[in-house]
């Protein structure tokens, strides 16, 4: 038994220094996770109207990776959320000849897939954040923070 919980301990000290480092393993070779700021802007092809969003990557290690690279099976190379057949339309699908946008399209447009992904993810945090402080009322404590939801917080005034 003694022998198992050893084997443990050396498994979270790995996997903490391989967090440290910016190193995932993925089957049996590593890769390199980028632990600063991301700045994620729409494709080249698209006129930007706000400026670019600088995130910071590092600080959302303590997720799941498959919380935002939903489609990663863990053993390729992650890859961007604007590859084709993932999210990698320049704008709003609409149903041919008509105004409508195509719900069943509409997660393919870049900006659909970050704003709820990323806001979708903060909100759902914030409800969970404010129960927890409604039943811990009496603890005197800092509770955890949430990412950004409005539109400024992401996109600075330049």
């Amino acid at each position: 038994m003694r022998s198992v919980s050893y084997v443990g301990v050396v498994l979270l000290i790995g996997i903490v220094a391989c967090a440290s480092l910016g190193i995932a393993v993925a089957g049996e070779e590593e890769m390199c996770v980028p632990l600063g700021m991301i700045e994620l802007q729409p494709p080249d092809s698209v006129e930007a109207r706000r400026v670019e969003v600088a995130f910071p990557h590092g600080s959302h290690m303590g997720l799941a990776c498959k919380n935002c690279h939903h489609t990663w099976e863990g053993a390729a190379p992650v890859t961007g959320c604007m590859t084709s057949g993932c999210h990698d339309l320049e704008a709003l699908p609409r149903k041919a000849d008509s105004h409508t946008v195509d719900k069943a399209q509409a997660f393919r447009y870049y900006k659909n897939a970050y704003h709820g992904q990323c806001i979708g993810c903060h909100k759902t945090m914030k409800i969970e954040i404010q129960e927890m402080a409604n039943t811990l009322a009496s603890i005197d404590g800092k509770l955890p923070t949430t990412g950004p939801t409005g539109c400024i917080e992401c996109h600075p005034k330049e």
